[in-house]
């Protein structure tokens, strides 16, 4: 008989369905601590021991919501028992991803710093009255 350790990719199609059932698991907490949350990723360890959660969220406060998804992670956990044929279970470690809020952060950059150089270029004399030969 086989190992499961042989099989490819396994590690990714294990986090990519903690994700999914995550996202459907979230969804039925009562806590109104949990704004509205998107899980972005989720990263396993190779022995399927933890799992690091990276969520989003729209609406709520991104601490007071890390909070909550770390304290209910041991329902979490049991709701995905359920749900998942692995024999490992992994500990579930919630953490806010800021990479929607970086990307608006650089984008706000950009377009200020077009915005200015928009500025200079107009404040500039205008060079194009020059005769043609």
């Amino acid at each position: 008989m086989r190992h499961k350790r042989n099989i490819p990719n396994r590690g990714f199609r294990v986090a990519d369905q903690i994700q999914r059932d995550l996202g459907e698991l979230i969804r039925e907490l009562k806590d109104p601590r949990v704004g509205m949350i998107t899980v972005n990723s989720v990263e396993v360890t190779p022995d399927y021991a933890h799992a690091k959660v990276y969520f989003s969220l729209l609406i709520g406060d991104s601490a007071e919501s890390e909070i909550a998804l770390n304290e209910a992670a041991g329902f979490l956990r049991n709701g995905l028992f359920k749900r998942l044929s692995i024999h490992t279970v992994p500990t579930l470690h919630f953490h806010f991803d800021r990479t929607t809020e970086r990307a608006a952060e650089l984008n706000a950059m950009i377009l200020q710093a077009n915005a200015s150089r928009a500025k200079e270029d107009d404040a500039k004399p205008d060079e194009s009255g020059k005769a043609e030969d």
